[in-house]
């Protein structure tokens, strides 16, 4: 198992950022065979060598809950908390420019390019937008006021500061964002629309596609309207309530129009963690809400448009300044 940066912590961590990723925190097993927090380590942080675990703590990366610098003999602590300035794993560089939509005292909206994570996670730590964000903002309390798959482009609020990031996380939370997709995918002529698929969700650890269980209740719900036709391929309006794990990329391959460019539905296929030539047809065009803080409306619409209909997009659909 190994150690994750969080999007967030309770507390601040009593060591920096590095390129914009948190210290990772390390809640210790209540019971175990270690005698020393060393021991632990070299048990637990899959990657990493033991000579680079004691290489941490020579360095003074292995801190207490209260910030007092741990050596590798130390004690172990059950049901105890550890802060680690890990590692930073050579990762392939995303090479497409984060652009800023908005910025105020407690937002900042993103226009995320499609391949780049929304948060720290996995093999995708420094190449977030997170990451990316609070490095090249120069803001590291930045947090994420909810996601989007690393796929899919588009819309993405993050908060400023603690104190309101709270009240930002809940509206989406409790589905009182209006979002709007568009995406590009094949034209079925049998297919009624506009038409809402509704199903019940669920993304098994492990498990690359995210599967439907029959016979459940319904957890999620899109309405698909086709905007526009060329040749063998349509853009679509995607209108989600919910906010499900691959959602809208499910619902889509189920009509029998799964969308340009993606590697996991109907079938998986594997790409090549440095292969950026064929991106996931789907854009986050639109994110709607009152603010909760002001009670503002708040709109906010990316200008990215979809490499497969570009410079076709339905007037009103995105701005016309796109370049």
């Amino acid at each position: 198992m190994s150690a994750r940066a969080g999007s967030h912590r309770s507390a601040d961590p009593p060591l920096p950022q590095r390129r914009g990723v948190d210290p990772a925190r390390v809640r210790l097993p209540t019971s175990g065979d270690w005698a020393t927090v060393g021991a632990h380590l070299v048990d637990r942080l899959s990657g990493i060598t033991p000579a680079a675990v004691e290489a941490l703590f020579t360095q003074g990366r292995v801190l207490a809950a209260d910030g007092r610098v741990l050596a590798m003999g130390e004690p172990y602590p059950p049901g105890g908390t550890l802060w680690i300035d890990r590692p930073l794993a050579d990762e392939v560089v995303v090479p497409f420019p984060l652009v800023v939509l908005h910025r105020d005292e407690r937002l900042v909206v993103l226009d995320k390019p499609h391949f780049l994570a929304s948060m720290p996670r996995g093999s995708h730590v420094v190449q977030s937008a997170l990451a990316r964000a609070r490095h090249e903002l120069d803001l590291p309390g930045l947090a994420l006021a909810h996601r989007l798959d690393r796929l899919t482009a588009g819309v993405l609020v993050l908060t400023t500061a603690r104190p309101h990031r709270g009240a930002y996380q809940a509206l989406f939370a409790r589905r009182a964002v209006q979002k709007t997709y568009l995406a590009v995918a094949p034209v079925r002529a049998d297919l009624v629309l506009p038409c809402l698929v509704r199903s019940h969700l669920r993304k098994t650890r492990g498990s690359l596609q995210v599967d439907v269980l029959a016979g459940e209740p319904p957890n999620c719900e899109t309405r698909v309207e086709l905007l526009h036709v060329d040749g063998d391929l349509g853009l679509y309006r995607l209108t989600p309530a919910g906010g499900r794990t691959h959602q809208l990329r499910r619902h889509l391959s189920d009509l029998g129009i799964p969308i340009v460019g993606d590697p996991l539905y109907p079938v998986v296929r594997d790409v090549a963690p440095d292969d950026f030539a064929d991106p996931l047809q789907l854009l986050a065009l639109r994110l709607s809400f009152v603010d909760p803080v002001d009670g503002a409306p708040r709109t906010f619409t990316s200008r990215r448009v979809l490499a497969c209909w570009p410079g076709r997009m339905p007037p009103g659909e995105v701005p016309t300044d796109l370049t």
